[in-house]
């Protein structure tokens, strides 16, 4: 006899979705008093070690409050139970939200730049991985598409069903790699959406016996995976708010202020956004990911990319963060953008001249005029960056950014005794 099960979960700072599962008979209870979880959970690595010391030891309880919004069905497996997923925030045992709690905090940057701006946000992740279980074809193929079924007609429909709204299917240019892109949708449900889409990737890729990596470096020197965050900027009204055709690059003031105000902290950010110790094979030139911190228009190894109009049509413009992958939990990765963002217009900043060709045939003044700047070579570059801009780490609870940093430095430690680092995070993202 099977059982269907309700799962509780929150995704934690390796971007790992964990939590509890119970019987869907106790769902209604649970709704409103949530699961049982532990503040030191919050301290897991991605090698599966709990980083020591960490701000809260063995000390302390928290409840994973469900937010029915968030609920996506997961078919039966191998005759099983179906399973119904929730995201969670984190809450205390007396229901009051937890200083760590990474959705929180996103929700808390939302409610701040909205306030600050007068603006509203529409965001959308653009997520890559790397699918097993055939040969490989050419990049972007109609032979690569066919190659992935049935698992990509299945995983179309059953991103639909659970409301999830996918926009683009396709192979991308690595071996085996595919891309999956969904609606615009706002900051918190666009970062619930991203966390639910790579668990219902590998959850139909199984299905099939194959296995989904969303890992930003399958494999040392190879193509990497990415994750691609675009951001418009609405008026409160709805009106489009990102394009201007007079300003730099075609893009409105507030628009040039958010993406200069991004810039202006590329350093540390990669920190959060570039989460792991093999995302830094992936984030140099030539390698279509993020080659430098610099404003581009239609260029795909800016760090912001600026995405013109199509058609006239100004709803359509918006801004591209790539120097993202799947290490980094969308929540936290969202809020570092968006406090960047609103510190830009508060600030009134002026953005840089938009690169539109090869970074490599840049002039000393062209690369001025930029103001380009390289990014991190290493996530302790990026650690130290983050560590010295006192700016990004005020708009942190305390707690979290030393709990994120313990994390950082123990995977650190933790890859210099793995054999093999990048095939043990291909297991884990």
């Amino acid at each position: 006899m099977t059982k269907d099960l309700v799962c509780v979960a929150t995704s934690d700072l390796v971007a790992v979705c964990r939590g509890r599962t119970f019987p869907v008979e106790d769902l209604s209870d649970r709704l409103t008093t949530g699961v049982g979880w532990v503040p030191a959970n919050l301290a897991l690595t991605a090698f599966g070690e709990i980083a020591d010391p960490n701000p809260f030891g063995s000390a302390g309880d928290l409840r994973l409050r469900p937010d029915p919004a968030t609920r996506a069905e997961i078919e039966p497996v191998l005759g099983g139970g179906a399973l119904a997923l929730y995201l969670a925030d984190s809450v205390t045992c007396d229901g009051e939200p937890w200083d760590c709690c990474a959705r929180t905090t996103l929700r808390n940057a939302v409610r701040d730049f909205e306030a600050s701006t007068g603006l509203r946000l529409l965001v959308s992740f653009e997520q890559e991985f790397t699918l097993d279980g055939h040969e490989p074809y050419p990049a972007f193929s109609i032979r690569g598409l066919r190659a992935a079924e049935p698992f990509g007609s299945t995983l179309v429909a059953t991103l639909g069903a659970a409301g999830l709204e996918p926009e683009n299917w396709l192979p991308e240019y690595g071996t085996n790699q595919y891309e999956v892109t969904l609606r615009p949708a706002p900051p918190v449900a666009a970062a619930d959406q991203a966390i639910l889409l790579r668990e219902l990737v590998r959850d139909v890729a199984a299905r099939y016996g194959r296995r989904a990596s969303f890992t930003p470096m399958p494999v040392s020197g190879g193509t990497g995976n990415g994750v691609h965050v675009h951001v418009s900027l609405l008026q409160p009204d709805g009106t489009p708010a990102t394009h201007d055709p007079t300003g730099p690059g075609g893009l409105s003031a507030p628009a040039g202020a958010f993406a200069a105000g991004i810039l202006d902290h590329a350093q540390a950010l990669v920190a959060l956004t570039a989460s792991s110790v093999i995302s830094y094979d992936r984030l140099r030139p030539h390698k279509w990911s993020s080659g430098g911190a610099f404003l581009g228009l239609r260029h795909r190894e800016a760090m912001v990319r600026i995405c013109s109009p199509v058609n006239g049509a100004a709803g359509t413009a918006n801004l591209e963060y790539r120097a993202a992958d799947a290490t980094a939990n969308p929540w936290l990765l969202l809020a570092a953008l968006i406090r960047a963002g609103a510190a830009g217009i508060a600030g009134g900043l002026i953005p840089p001249e938009p690169v539109t060709g090869e970074v490599g045939e840049l002039t000393e003044h062209g690369r001025a005029a930029a103001r380009f700047a390289p990014l991190p070579a290493s996530l302790p570059d990026a650690l130290r960056a983050l560590a010295a801009d006192e700016t990004v780490r005020g708009w942190f609870p305390p707690r979290l950014l030393a709990c994120f940093e313990a994390v950082k430095h123990t995977e650190l430690a933790l890859a210099e005794t793995t054999k093999d680092v990048h095939e043990v995070l291909a297991h884990v993202y």
